[in-house]
């Protein structure tokens, strides 16, 4: 007997063979079911646990309170545009930082999901990129903290740092669910 020995399984003896299939070894390839190798992406299920999403509301519902208070006599919003104590210079060179941000990120998952086969190698732009997305979020992180300190004072750290964090959390949430395209599946024969 080549290729196995005989068990006995409940009186009878059964054969058992030590060949690992054909999809494993490149030799010898049998146009049968076992022939053929289906690759499929890997499906990522996130599931959330009571803390996170309740970090996750804790952030947007303070965010909602500063939008909506602004500064206890209008909302934010009228006091971007309105209020003469803001330096608006340092504030759009901030907002001018957070746009180019939005665009990177936005660049990236786009490429990220469409060059998945090319022969550019992405990865190398992408990493120089984060350090620049850092840097730049650092500096309008700053502008914003500068421009609006005449109306809020050491308040305009924290009031910032957690609108910045609302957004995260927001735009995290907005994943691009990419379609399951029919060229993962790869035959073998």
């Amino acid at each position: 007997m080549l290729g196995g020995s005989e068990t006995p399984t409940g009186g009878r003896n059964m054969r058992q063979r030590y060949c690992h299939g054909y999809a494993s070894s490149g030799d010898d390839l049998e146009d049968d079911a076992s022939s053929v190798l289906v690759l499929q992406s890997p499906v990522l299920t996130t599931t959330s646990t009571w803390n996170e999403v309740f970090e996750n509301v804790a952030w947007i519902v303070c965010a909602g309170f500063i939008v909506y208070l602004g500064d206890c006599q209008s909302n934010l919003v009228y006091v971007l545009f309105n209020d003469d104590r803001i330096r608006r210079l340092y504030m759009y060179v901030g907002l001018f930082g957070v746009i180019l941000n939005i665009v990177y990120f936005l660049y990236t998952s786009v490429l990220a999901l469409n060059v998945r086969k090319s022969s550019e190698n992405w990865e190398i732009t992408t990493t120089f990129g984060l350090t620049f997305v850092t840097i730049l979020g650092l500096l309008s992180f700053c502008l914003f903290c500068f421009a609006l300190w005449p109306i809020w004072s050491f308040f305009t750290l924290p009031l910032v740092f957690t609108l910045l964090m609302a957004s995260m959390v927001i735009l995290s949430n907005l994943i691009i669910r990419q379609q399951s395209s029919s060229s993962d599946i790869l035959r073998l024969n």
